[in-house]
């Protein structure tokens, strides 16, 4: 005898404190994303070591938005913690405030070429943006790259290049 399939309906209403859990999970239905290619550099040295990278978000007026941080996560008792000082411009604006690791942010290193990567950064309110990359190296040099860009609340682009420790970058930000 053939069976037939169940169907079940109703309606679930969330209020109090189930709301506010569910709020802080909720993703916006229209999230703008930043899309981001951006090279590392291939580099003949006797002592190369993965570079630690902090990717962030400036708009005047407002802090400082850690979008990604890259670095040594396997150490033991979290001691790549240690050198995410050495990405010093970022520490400065918003990584000595942060625990780490970092839900949603937190990343391992990366090896030498090209990296894509997509940020969901919730919805941005119309303006001037100015994206920010920091590579900082052990027994290497340090480097930002900052890509300005404008957001209309639709569709924005970018582009930048370092000159040692990263190489060509390019974003695209859209709804």
């Amino acid at each position: 005898m053939p069976h037939s399939p169940l169907v079940i309906s109703g309606r679930i209403v969330l209020t109090g404190a189930a709301l506010g859990t569910a709020g802080a999970l909720a993703v916006p239905a229209h999230a703008d994303t930043l899309d981001l290619a951006l090279t590392l550099p291939r580099m003949s040295v006797a002592e190369y070591h993965k570079p630690y990278v902090a990717i962030w978000l400036e708009k005047a007026g407002a802090p400082a938005r850690t979008l990604s941080v890259w670095y040594d996560q396997g150490k033991r008792n979290n001691g790549g913690t240690k050198w995410l000082r050495d990405i010093r411009t970022w520490w400065r604006e918003s990584g000595r405030g942060m625990q780490f690791p970092a839900d949603g942010v937190s990343g391992a290193t990366r090896a030498p070429g090209p990296q894509r990567i997509s940020l969901p950064v919730g919805t941005l309110a119309p303006g001037a943006y100015t994206l920010v990359i920091e590579a900082a190296r052990e027994a290497g040099g340090r480097e930002a790259v900052r890509v300005p860009f404008n957001w209309n609340g639709a569709r924005a682009a970018g582009r930048g290049a370092g000159q040692f420790e990263l190489g060509a970058v390019n974003l695209t930000v859209q709804r």
